[in-house]
């Protein structure tokens, strides 16, 4: 049987910069505030005009490609993780289908909707998909915009500071290295949560679809029960990398890089501590970034490679916790 190995990476963030003091200058909040409470120092907003879901994937997608040294004619299939459509429907994987010229090539287009999580839930998709000998090599994309959904004022404050725009992308290809790719994926889910951490509006469950009424009462922004959140990630991501490192025979100790989602930077560090690992076996860059959900492990995967922080032969787990609640892991021998 075929394994699956990520060959290549690639990530795109907007240029426009936009500071906890750029926020404050909006919102009652400060940076100072910001910075205890999510250890973001800046994010990334769309330049209007320039950027959209779709032209960030395929941006990510070329770096990947390119780092894969393979073309976009060599993709057989496109997965993409998003919680923001450049539309309702159809969904942004046949738009940076298009993007990338692959529209009259006729390949596959999936989107999935599993916010935080969406990249690993993609990547075992991918792995499946590779491991039965039906594609051979696959485009993974997360990217996300966040900045025109958010509201900006007191209400919305302690949401609107978190979250950022940007996308990430992997090329998964087959291998017949025994000893390399994508050892184990884990996929988790509750659903008695999907309240705590959503938006509500639009909704295909009132008609019309979106009111007056809804923009005023904030049905069209986030909403997040921090606590729960806060609660619920540290304990589903110690959880879901055990579960990893159990299915495949390793300790902790022997994770060479931790790449979790930026959620936020105090669950990271409760994470590192409830593993047990030393700082410099946990990536994070959410102070660069925020968190920008499907986009963010890919974002953080490129610029861990970049860096010079994966390396050959090291292993590697990602793992990520959102809205759903969904949780995931995934191992990899790079």
């Amino acid at each position: 049987m075929k394994r699956s190995k990520i060959v290549g990476l690639g990530h795109y963030v907007p240029t426009n910069i936009v500071t906890n003091d750029d926020l404050a200058q909006r919102m009652n909040t400060s940076d100072e505030w910001i910075q205890e409470r999510t250890g973001i120092k800046e994010r990334r907003y769309i330049v209007p005009g320039k950027d959209t879901g779709a032209t960030m994937g395929a941006a990510a997608a070329r770096m990947a490609l390119e780092n894969a040294n393979l073309s976009a004619d060599e993709i057989d299939f496109i997965i993409l993780g998003t919680l923001s459509p450049d539309m309702d429907f159809p969904g942004t994987g046949v738009l940076v289908q298009r993007e990338l010229g692959l529209d009259k090539k006729g390949i596959g287009a999936l989107d999935i909707r599993n916010q935080c999580s969406g990249f690993v839930y993609g990547l075992s998709i991918a792995d499946q998909f590779i491991r039965t000998g039906m594609y051979k090599n696959i485009l993974l994309i997360g990217t996300e915009i966040h900045s025109t959904g958010l509201e900006y004022n007191d209400r919305g404050r302690h949401i609107s500071v978190i979250f950022g725009d940007g996308a990430g992308a992997a090329v998964i290809s087959a291998t017949d290295e025994q000893d390399k790719g994508i050892l184990t994926t884990h996929l988790h889910a509750d659903g008695s949560f999907a309240e705590e951490l959503a938006v509500a509006a639009p909704s295909s469950t009132q008609s019309p679809r979106l009111t007056p009424e809804m923009l005023e009462d904030g049905s069209v922004y986030p909403v997040m029960n921090g606590q729960l959140v806060f609660k619920n990630a540290v304990r589903r991501f110690p959880e879901v990398i055990r579960e990893a490192l159990k299915a495949t025979d390793y300790q902790p100790e022997d994770i060479d890089l931790l790449i979790p989602h930026q959620a936020n930077l105090r669950i990271s560090e409760a994470v590192r501590r409830f593993m047990g690992l030393p700082e410099e076996k946990v990536y994070n860059n959410i102070m660069r970034y925020g968190n920008t959900t499907a986009a963010s492990i890919p974002i953080a995967m490129s610029e861990a490679w970049q860096e010079g922080k994966i390396k050959e032969g090291d292993l590697i787990c990602l793992a990520a916790f959102g809205s759903g609640f969904t949780w995931a892991s995934a191992l990899i021998r790079w």
